[in-house]
């Protein structure tokens, strides 16, 4: 019994995208971007949020003022490292429902850490009462306080699972 997904290989149609699409990294032209400025996602609770990402992950918040675009609103940053940030916005007034898995939407957002602050911040997670659900000793998937998928891996920026990607 598959527990995941189709139980169809794969296999050559992945192959075969990856033949059409995925240049050898000597023929890949230089990305258009400078990097990831901030990812936003929408919150219920300013002060839960800062208590979660700040005191129980351990990521500073660097910024936190109006929304330019909806008056009243929120606007807040945490520093996830190698001048990146992830940003929060709470709108209130707008009658906005829980966190759903929605195609275009999100699936989860993955954060490294070193295997030291894995450890530890796994641990403190734990402490903290959140689900974990741990992989291979080396990533961690758990909530956020509003239901956003997060996780931690111990892998280095440019590492998935092993394979150096880039």
């Amino acid at each position: 019994m598959t527990t995941h997904g189709s139980d169809v290989d794969r296999t050559a149609e992945w192959d075969a995208i990856k033949a059409r699409h995925l240049r050898p990294l000597g023929d890949r032209p230089a990305s258009s971007a400078r990097g990831l400025h901030h990812f936003a996602l929408l919150c219920s609770d300013v002060e839960r949020t800062i208590a979660f990402y700040q005191d129980l992950l351990e990521f500073p918040l660097v910024e936190l003022f109006e929304n330019r675009d909806y008056r009243g609103s929120t606007h807040f940053f945490f520093d996830v490292g190698h001048d990146n940030y992830l940003a929060y916005f709470d709108l209130p007034g707008l009658d906005l429902g829980e966190y759903r898995e929605v195609l275009g939407g999100l699936h989860h957002i993955a954060i490294s850490v070193s295997p030291e602050q894995w450890d530890r911040l796994v641990a403190k997670l734990e402490a903290a009462g959140v689900e974990t659900f741990v992989v291979n000793g080396s990533s961690v998937y758990f909530p956020g306080p509003d239901g956003e998928r997060l996780e931690l891996l111990s892998y280095p920026l440019n590492d998935m699972y092993g394979t150096v990607v880039g």
